[in-house]
């Protein structure tokens, strides 16, 4: 199936790593895993999840003002939990904790309400399931995996039927979702515990597509995915097709207490900057509190990261990769009719900005956001060598806090010189 459009287009979604762990802040499911907290102490936080002030349309405003053309919400992380009402047992906030509801639901009509697509994250893994740590990857990644009581069976004590009884639990919750909420990408992780045999991908694949053909899927789908995901940094090199990079928005992905290490909006901006002149989207996460807010402080990273793109939005939606590296010291965009390139500026642009190997003549640049016409100029060149664009500086009162964009419009689709220059 082709890439869908919107995901191409959209270039920012918003990532909620929501669930009974925010309750005393602890890393999301990983925190029983990895042994820092008794299960039974991580457990005991469905008795105390209330989603007391949930209120999804509050997220859906405010994922829009950012800016944000799509959002992800952990429907079921590795510690099996469902946030919907599901028939696959009771292991639910709606089931078994005072939240006492369907928590998807809200969400994915508020989330449509503001013309946002809808993503739900679902984990293959489940820790809690009791036919799941009955097989073990036949090549695990990490000796971690084969030991973990959690995830894989002990040698010798493999049971076949009972991994066939998880797989038909983990279709129907699957199935759940795709029919229930009709979403519009489908984030799956834990992809590392199992072959792609023996996740039985073909089969969900098949399950997902035939409900809703135009459901996107995450490169944790194997070679089921449609595009790639990254996590916590930009890659130097793109990865090839389409991309998504996963960054939150302090240290951790869930709500915790004490991390207040909050990257600036002026962060934010050149992250989104960077993957989209790369060819890829921003995936922001933050992590509601157990009553279902949002911190305050990531509230308004988010409010202020949108009166950026506000500014800059022809730039930013709709664009695709700009100049390689070396053509322009930043990242850039290009329209899809390839006439006009945007220059993103981090730093306060001295005396002029330059371009290097542009082949197709300017015919007029400006200061995005502001409509100021700048002058420039071609300087040197030889034979099929062209020379510099060198672009005045914009005003001071031009420049913008976060980065500046230029709009060079192009007389003509761009062409790039890419050659090592007369010997």
């Amino acid at each position: 199936m082709p890439m869908q459009p919107w995901f191409l287009e959209a270039k920012l979604g918003i990532f909620l790593h929501y669930g009974i762990y925010a309750v005393d802040g602890v890393p999301e499911s990983w925190a029983f895993y990895d042994g820092d907290v008794p299960h039974e102490r991580y457990m005991s936080q469905l008795e105390r999840f209330t989603a007391s002030d949930y209120d999804p349309r509050a997220w859906a405003a405010l994922f829009a003002r950012a800016g944000a053309r799509y959002a992800v919400l952990t429907a079921r992380h590795h510690d099996g939990v469902a946030l919907w009402d599901t028939d696959q047992g009771d292991l639910s906030v709606a089931a078994r904790s005072p939240a006492g509801r369907d928590l998807i639901a809200g969400y994915t009509e508020a989330l449509r309400d503001q013309g946002l697509k809808v993503g739900l994250y679902y984990s293959h893994s489940d820790w809690n399931h009791p036919d799941y740590a009955t097989a073990v990857h036949p090549e695990p990644h990490a000796e971690e995996i084969r030991t973990n009581r959690y995830a894989s069976a002990r040698p010798g004590e493999e049971d076949p039927q009972a991994w066939d009884r998880f797989l038909a639990y983990r279709d129907a919750q699957v199935g759940e979702l795709v029919t229930r909420f009709r979403p519009d990408l489908l984030w799956f992780d834990g992809e590392w515990e199992r072959s792609e045999e023996q996740w039985g991908l073909d089969a969900l694949a098949d399950l997902i597509l035939a409900a809703n053909p135009d459901t996107v899927l995450n490169a944790r789908m194997l070679s089921h995915g449609d595009y790639a995901t990254p996590e916590q940094g930009v890659p130097v090199v793109a990865p090839d097709g389409p991309w998504e990079l996963c960054l939150t928005v302090n240290d951790s992905w869930g709500f915790r207490h004490h991390d207040r290490h909050h990257k600036s909006v002026r962060q934010l901006v050149r992250h989104l900057a960077e993957t989209i002149g790369m060819g890829g989207n921003l995936l922001l996460a933050v992590g509601p509190r157990e009553d279902g807010t949002i911190p305050a402080e990531q509230a308004a990273r988010l409010e202020g990261l949108g009166e950026w793109v506000a500014k800059h939005s022809t730039a930013v939606y709709g664009t695709v990769a700009g100049l390689p590296a070396g053509h322009h010291y930043g990242p850039s965009t290009l329209s899809s009719d390839r006439r006009t390139l945007y220059l993103m500026c981090f730093d306060t642009p001295r005396e002029t900005v330059s371009l290097r190997g542009l082949r197709t003549p300017v015919r007029r640049v400006s200061v995005m956001g502001r409509g100021t016409a700048l002058g420039h100029r071609v300087v040197g060149g030889l034979g099929e060598v062209p020379g510099v664009l060198w672009i005045d500086a914009p005003p001071a009162v031009d420049v913008d806090d976060c980065a500046t964009v230029l709009a060079v419009e192009l007389d003509g689709e761009l062409e790039l010189y890419r050659g090592m220059g007369r010997d």
